[in-house]
């Protein structure tokens, strides 16, 4: 057998075929968006070049295995922390304030770079280097490693969380979501955990009620700010809003609602939807293809967590098994969150659909994100009759 054919043995075809069936469907519903006429840009041809840069990213990340990206961990978690402390306290001419939130880096002649979307996978891999560190130190487990690992766990998501909670509330959201998958996987105790989420619970629960009833304490004490509270009230009440916070998601409603089951044909949209070829890319396959499309695209996503998970349950090396859980955990809490969004069963926080919406931030965030299932697909297949990989 040549270099090339082991090589090739070694590469996920499953997980291939279905981003090929994600990059179609991504071309297809952002051409159709752009051509309302609302928009000059180009986007798909841009979609294009960052999906060829996302291979290019697969390409470099999947000869790296387990050791080297162990080692290149934390100069990756470090990189992102600096990036988004810069951002902070960049001058507006790199880093300028768009809608309210001051999130991109912007370079003449490239567009502008979110550098959040990379910080969700370099904190996916601190926490499965952390994780995985502690286990190997504390073998013997008892409820004070348990808690000394959340410990660790909580520190490393909560640097980044502070950075970012302010300006963007749905990476927030993202990081929290990375952090759960991998405390449930991380093997601590329930005696611990238990207790916390319930504390957690309470909190949540604590913060709904101000939103509703007491919102100038948590702009006073959190810094929240009131276009975030109108997301709320627009995504309880959307009507009553509609014609201002509540526009977006009245429209995007209506969009798919009007799919109905097969949808109105492909270019033949009716309801206008600001920035539908980003977050609300969504509505869009709902109008132009109704129940049966959406169904469609929202089974290429469950293909895609089932291909990771397959690959997560079949290597032996903890590390990858980590990796895998935190890549899980954040593309269902992504999906989970944009398409609820769209349909009002969640509120609106910004966050787009892996894969699909167009962004060369959020793709390359992605492509970097299933790069790392692709490395380790590459490197447990030669060790498949091991203990170890």
């Amino acid at each position: 057998m040549t270099s090339n054919q082991k090589n090739n043995s070694r590469l996920d075809f499953g997980l291939v075929l279905v981003l090929m069936l994600l990059f179609l469907a991504s071309c297809v519903s952002i051409y159709s968006a752009q051509a309302t006429g609302q928009y000059s840009e180009n986007f798909l041809a841009k979609q294009i070049v960052w999906y060829a840069v996302g291979v290019v990213i697969i390409a470099i990340v999947i000869r790296l295995d387990s050791d080297q990206l162990k080692k290149l961990t934390w100069y990756a978690y470090g990189l992102g922390i600096a990036a988004l402390g810069f951002l902070i306290v960049a001058p507006s001419s790199i880093a300028p304030v768009i809608n309210g939130a001051k999130n991109w880096f912007v370079f003449p002649g490239v567009g502008s770079i979110q550098p959040s979307e990379f910080v969700k996978v370099f904190i996916i891999l601190a926490l499965a280097r952390a994780i995985f560190d502690h286990h190997q130190k504390n073998t013997i487990k008892t409820i004070g490693t348990d808690f000394w690992l959340l410990i660790k766990i909580g520190l490393i998501t909560l640097l980044p969380l502070i950075l970012v909670i302010k300006q963007d509330l749905g990476t927030s959201l993202v990081f929290i979501a990375i952090m759960l998958g991998m405390v449930f996987i991380s093997g601590i105790t329930w005696k611990i955990l238990l207790p916390i989420f319930s504390v957690g619970v309470s909190l949540i629960g604590a913060i709904f009620y101000l939103v509703l009833w007491k919102p100038e304490i948590l702009e006073k004490y959190l810094g929240v700010r009131e276009y975030q509270f109108g997301r709320i009230y627009s995504w309880l009440d959307p009507y009553n809003y509609q014609s201002t916070t509540g526009f977006q998601l009245t429209r995007s409603l209506l969009a798919i609602g009007s799919g109905e089951t097969t949808g109105k044909g492909y270019g033949t949209r009716e309801v206008y939807l600001p920035e539908s070829h980003t977050d609300f890319i969504f509505s869009v396959v709902g109008e132009e293809f109704g129940f049966v499309g959406a169904s469609v695209l929202i089974s290429l996503f469950f293909l895609l967590i089932y291909q990771i998970t397959k690959v997560g349950m079949e290597t032996k090396n903890d590390f990858y098994t980590y990796l895998c859980v935190g890549v899980i955990s954040m593309i269902t809490f992504h999906v989970f969150q944009n398409i609820g969004m769209t349909i009002g069963l969640l509120p609106i926080t910004g966050i787009p659909l892996p894969f699909v919406s167009y962004g060369g931030s959020s793709l390359m965030g992605n492509m970097l994100a299933v790069s790392l299932i692709f490395s380790i697909r590459y490197h447990y297949k030669k060790y498949m009759f091991s203990t170890s990989d």
